[in-house]
């Protein structure tokens, strides 16, 4: 099991001692997880996290319609889990499924916030990532949805993940939108046949 991409990754948030990264990888167990199959399913009460080592995970729910609404893809040196339902020991209201085929470092959550009472660094770790990807990163994009039209946040998408824009289908990206694949299609073409600047 490669646990150093795992480390490596903890590493870019806090240093973390020896005796705390041992305790750490002892819950660590490696799970692969086949293109469109679930990690975890809406309903579900959920007991572990998964560190993407490779590959591409999306979190979904259907609307009204029954239409699949992306919330949020976790790609490499993410990690996958709703934060929420198992803060509160409640059924997820998402599902989370892979898009690609995919290795995950999955551990179980209360054993690793046992780990964060008896390790500062631990417990620096996951206040730094919560910070970053919870509060820092979401709050921009939510507001963003709420106030910019589906072209503006499309093109803000292919210039914050140019890479992750290359690996998703067009149905993964109009689901994440809340757009038809068919209304994707007019806004590449909007854009492709867009004037470009001189400058």
């Amino acid at each position: 099991m490669n646990t150093e991409t795992f480390f490596a990754k903890i590493r870019t948030y806090v240093d973390l001692p020896p005796e705390a990264e041992r305790a750490w990888a002892l819950l660590l167990r490696e799970r692969r997880i086949d293109r469109d199959e679930p990690f975890i399913r809406a309903g579900d009460v959920l007991t572990t996290f998964a560190f993407v080592v490779d590959g591409l995970l999306c979190q979904h729910y259907a609307d009204r319609e029954g239409n699949m609404v992306i919330k949020y893809f976790f790609a490499e040196n993410r990690i996958a889990g709703s934060v929420s339902a198992t803060l509160l020991g409640a059924p997820s209201l998402f599902t989370i499924t892979a898009t690609e085929a995919s290795t995950v470092l999955e551990y179980d959550f209360a054993a690793f916030k046992a780990l964060v009472g008896e390790y500062p660094a631990i417990a620096a770790f996951y206040i730094a990532y919560m910070e970053r990807h919870w509060i820092i990163e979401k709050e921009p994009l939510e507001i963003a949805f709420r106030n910019d039209n589906a072209l503006q946040r499309y093109l803000d998408f292919m210039r914050r993940e140019p890479e992750l824009h290359k690996r998703l289908k067009q149905h993964h990206i109009a689901a994440w939108l809340g757009i038809t694949p068919e209304s994707l299609s007019r806004l590449r073409r909007a854009i492709a046949y867009a004037p470009r600047s001189k400058n």
